[in-house]
């Protein structure tokens, strides 16, 4: 099983990476987010539940399948101002993942990510 969650922090990293934090509005909804998880995007967006990182293996032994493990899928890297530049050259965008692959896992860093992918096996699966 694989689910793949927003971070409850998403949106007050978004919202400052944008500049879209000196909106009240924005940020008041971005620090309920992080709050309570509940995102209710002013003007553009959904609304949407934002996850704590620390949830989701907890769900996921709540169904029956235990152990799960997270990866941050952006890490850090989607608040830097060249990304696009990274991921447009093949020779630093290798860089770049490699650089994530070696710290994606690493629990003080999660909160960062924008996206969090847990999996899990089926006690007993191959």
């Amino acid at each position: 099983m694989a689910a793949a969650t927003i971070n409850r922090y998403a949106a007050v990293h978004d919202a400052v990476h944008t500049g879209a934090y000196t909106e009240e509005r924005q940020r008041e909804a971005a620090h309920a987010a992080a709050k309570n998880g509940i995102m209710l995007s002013p003007g553009r967006g959904f609304p949407a539940y934002f996850h704590d990182p620390d949830e989701v293996p907890g769900e996921f032994a709540d169904a029956g399948l235990p152990g799960a493990e997270r990866y941050g899928l952006e890490g850090a890297f989607w608040l830097y101002g060249d990304i696009d530049e990274w991921l447009d050259d093949p020779e630093r965008r290798t860089l770049l993942l490699e650089a994530q692959r070696s710290m994606e896992s690493v629990p003080s860093l999660l909160g960062v990510s924008g996206h969090l992918l847990t999996i899990a096996r089926r006690p007993g699966a191959p």
